[in-house]
């Protein structure tokens, strides 16, 4: 039995610190974790329009440049009402139409001045008459309800060209149309995204559905509104993992004190994650309320190696206190490499520019960070008083002293014939990966919100609107900037007609208007609607007369006429869709520089959707280097070994091309919310192997063969790596039930990269090590 004299002159510094001033050390994160408990409280779950877009991009630094002429082309949201009984002209449909449109109107966020509904002053109709052209209001002020009013609003409609855009094709609906600002008005604040969705609903849907109205919804602020609700429920899963994890533990373990120690170090750690957050002046979004799990998980997986270890020195003989600081002793070097590695490869998501993943990198960054102390530090204190319980001691000699048959399977690997086979099957999957990672495709590949279940009732909301209007919810616009009074010119105007007749050539291209389509239709309506004049006039004057009785609203041209989008209606925002689009858009632009005009990519939903498309095609291989990169040197550093990289790496680097093949298998695109899994899973995953190779290395340094040295690795490290494994692949495993699809994604993809990882880590690697290792050669 070691002596606590021995112990002590044997201790590095950092456990000599630790250890010394237990009750001091234990008292100060009792108070950081009151403090901060309360921070936690604090914390809100928000989002952000442009926090979720590339704002470095060249597209949407065009699209913020402009914005000022682009308010009703950014970020939208289409109120439908639809009626369930006859149509549209109905005096009662009419007057529930007028009620949601000033309901609507009062919402906070909503940019009132360029709303449009039938109700709206700006919703107008043009008629062409003996005398010229005549318009209105499609409702005027003379409107009673009476079934001759309704007959002037039929045929107001009719002339309006709204039909298709805010009247449906079958006038069993229209749409009340509301562009939001940024910053609500109100308050000063960014526009809360979850309060405005709520008001929406009980403002808008609940009061007035009924057996004959139906209100849909559909428009990014709903999308982030209904994630918002939607990831609520992660509180039910990590509520759930906790749960599946305490019963695992205790099963594991056999030991109550260490399985509650380790839970309240993990829970103290997403605590402390939190409320760090709140501090430093951010909040959780839909995309970060996932890193509280991770870090739980993570916390996990190193309290149980900690445990494990205190658990092997009691059965030694040592006291409690001696085998916490043994176990920290054995341990801290290699729980200290996996958690830098972890921050350092989760901090590698801050190489996408897209602001959202920013905050997740950062979130994860601080959750690692904390387990450090909670679960390094903290979990050792603590046991240094409870120790593991006797029986539980008693049951891991009982084990350890047994024939495993799983753990002598498992050591065939760090033999010839075994090893020899499994690098055959590593090689053979390798194949299966590489395929993946070359057919994996980038951005959505689903119609609608495919953040949300197809079943979903944003997404049958969606459907609706597309299947019913000519122009769809997918919007792609293209800015032309001239100079002064040059929209009108009839250079320009050729310039914006000849890019809609190329534009709407494209597979996936409903239709586009512009400026110059307006001009046209005037120029006809002049000639008594004569179709053979519905072409551009090359007279400056027709021309400037073309415009001088449209409304700035309808956001055709800017107040100095420098300025016009080309609004191009998409089918849907696959990313195959976008990739026509933007390659068509670009090849004109290229070929007709005409110098009156100078056409920009891009605005709209699918014009941003278009730029995250290419930030993260870009970001994804310089995401994978940056990890594996920093990985590698992080583990160099601790083992000094360029074997032992390879040996690490080499599993990790299968895993992830194979979770690219499974992204293709089920039909998942890399896209903001899949990207990070690759990194958060390498995060994960390369704790297993350095676990394993530090224990290997530990006692293969006491001479054993290199299979005795890995079959006693198994029956102690490897016991937790395969428990750690099984534990996060269940828990995770949960989150295929959420509601928000891309949670379910990530719960399958990260799933599968916990169980592989740790497959990796006991299978795959030993067998390279032994071919590597010349320790393992002479075996």
């Amino acid at each position: 039995m070691t002596s606590p004299d021995s112990t002590k002159t044997k201790a590095p510094l950092a456990e000599r610190l630790i250890f010394s001033k237990r009750p001091l050390v234990m008292l100060l994160m009792l108070i950081a974790t009151i403090v901060l408990a309360w921070q936690a409280t604090q914390l809100k779950v928000a989002a952000s329009f442009e926090k979720m877009i590339p704002t470095n991009h060249e597209y949407v630094v065009n699209f913020l440049e402009n914005r000022a002429d682009l308010t009703s082309l950014g970020n939208v949201v289409r109120v439908t009402v639809q009626t369930k009984e006859g149509d549209i002209f109905d005096a009662e449909y009419l007057e529930t139409l007028k009620q949601v449109t000033d309901k609507a109107f009062y919402i906070p966020g909503v940019n009132r001045p360029e709303m449009a509904s039938l109700w709206t002053a700006n919703t107008r109709w043009t008629s062409v008459t003996e005398e010229g052209l005549e318009g209105g209001q499609v409702i005027p002020a003379t409107y009673n309800g009476d079934a001759e009013s309704i007959a002037q609003v039929r045929q107001n409609v009719e002339l309006s060209g709204q039909i298709g855009r805010l009247v449906g094709n079958d006038f069993k609906s229209t749409i009340v149309y509301l562009p939001l600002l940024e910053i609500n008005p109100e308050t000063g604040n960014r526009l809360d995204y979850k309060e405005f969705s709520e008001r929406i609903e009980a403002e808008l849907r609940n009061e007035f559905n009924s057996d004959k109205i139906e209100i849909r919804v559909t428009g990014f602020a709903k999308i982030v509104g209904d994630l918002i609700e939607g990831a609520t429920q992660v509180v039910m899963f990590f509520g759930i993992a906790v749960l599946i994890t305490l019963v695992m533990l205790f099963f594991y373990s056999r030991s109550v004190k260490s399985t509650l120690a380790t839970l309240a170090c993990s829970i103290t750690a997403v605590i402390w994650q939190l409320g760090l957050l709140n501090a430093m002046g951010m909040g959780l979004d839909p995309y970060s309320m996932l890193v509280p799990f991770l870090v739980f998980a993570i916390g996990v997986s190193h309290g149980v190696q900690i445990v494990g270890a205190i658990a092997h020195k009691q059965g030694e003989g040592h006291n409690r206190l001696d085998s916490a600081r043994l176990a920290f002793r054995g341990l801290y070097i290699a729980g200290l490499t996996a958690l830098v590695s972890d921050g350092f490869g989760f901090a590698t998501l801050m190489v996408i520019d897209i602001p959202v993943i920013r905050d997740l990198a950062i979130a994860a960054s601080v959750g690692v960070a904390v387990i450090i102390l909670t679960n390094l530090v903290l979990l050792p204190l603590i046991m240094s008083y409870t120790g593991v319980d006797e029986k539980a001691v008693a049951k891991l000699q009982q084990d350890e002293s047994g024939s495993n048959k799983l753990w002598h399977f498992l050591a065939g690997f760090a033999q010839a014939k075994m090893a020899k086979g499994a690098l055959a099957v590593a090689l053979a999957l390798l194949a299966v990966g590489l395929w993946g990672n070359a057919n994996v495709q980038i951005g959505d590949l689903d119609k609608g919100a495919p953040e949300l279940r197809a079943d979903s009732r944003y997404n049958l909301d969606n459907a609706y609107v597309t299947d019913n209007y000519s122009t769809s919810t997918d919007v792609f616009v293209v800015m032309v900037e001239t100079e002064m009074d040059g929209c009108i010119k009839y250079n320009t105007l050729a310039a914006v007609d000849l890019f809609q007749w190329t534009i709407e050539q494209v597979p996936g291209v409903q239709s586009s208007i512009s400026l110059a389509d307006r001009s046209k239709f005037v120029i006809s309506a002049y000639s008594e609607g004569d179709l053979k004049w519905n072409a551009l006039n090359r007279n400056q004057f027709v021309l400037n007369g073309t415009i001088s009785g449209m409304n700035l609203s309808d956001g055709l041209f800017s107040s100095d006429c420098s300025f016009m989008p080309i609004i191009v209606f998409l089918e849907d925002h696959k990313a195959d869709t976008l990739k026509r689009v933007v390659a068509a858009a670009e090849d004109f632009i290229a070929k007709n520089d005409t110098g009156d005009a100078v056409f920009k990519l891009a605005a709209g939903n699918a014009g941003i959707e278009a730029a995250t498309n290419e930030v993260v095609e870009r970001a994804q291989t310089e995401m994978l280097i940056w990890v594996y990169g920093v990985v590698a040197i992080l583990v160099w550093l601790a083992f000094r070994s360029v074997r032992t990289v390879i040996c690490i790496i080499a599993p990790l680097a299968l895993t992830s091309l194979l979770c690219s093949a499974l992204m293709v298998a089920l039909g998942i695109g890399v896209k903001v919310a899949t990207l990070p899994v690759i990194a958060l899973g390498v995060g994960i995953g390369v704790d297993y192997g350095i676990y394993i190779y530090g224990k290997l290395e530990e006692y293969l340094k006491e001479g054993m063969p290199f299979a005795d040295a890995y079959f006693e690795t198994l029956k102690s490290t490897g016991k937790a790596v395969v428990f750690t494994g099984l534990t996060l692949g269940i828990g995770v495993a949960t989150w295929a039930f959420s509601p928000i699809k891309f949670q379910a994604d990530m719960g399958l993809l990260l799933t599968f990269m916990f169980l592989w990882n740790m497959v990796g880590a006991v299978v795959f690697l030993p067998a390279l090590a032994y071919f590597l290792d010349r320790r393992g050669e002479k075996a």
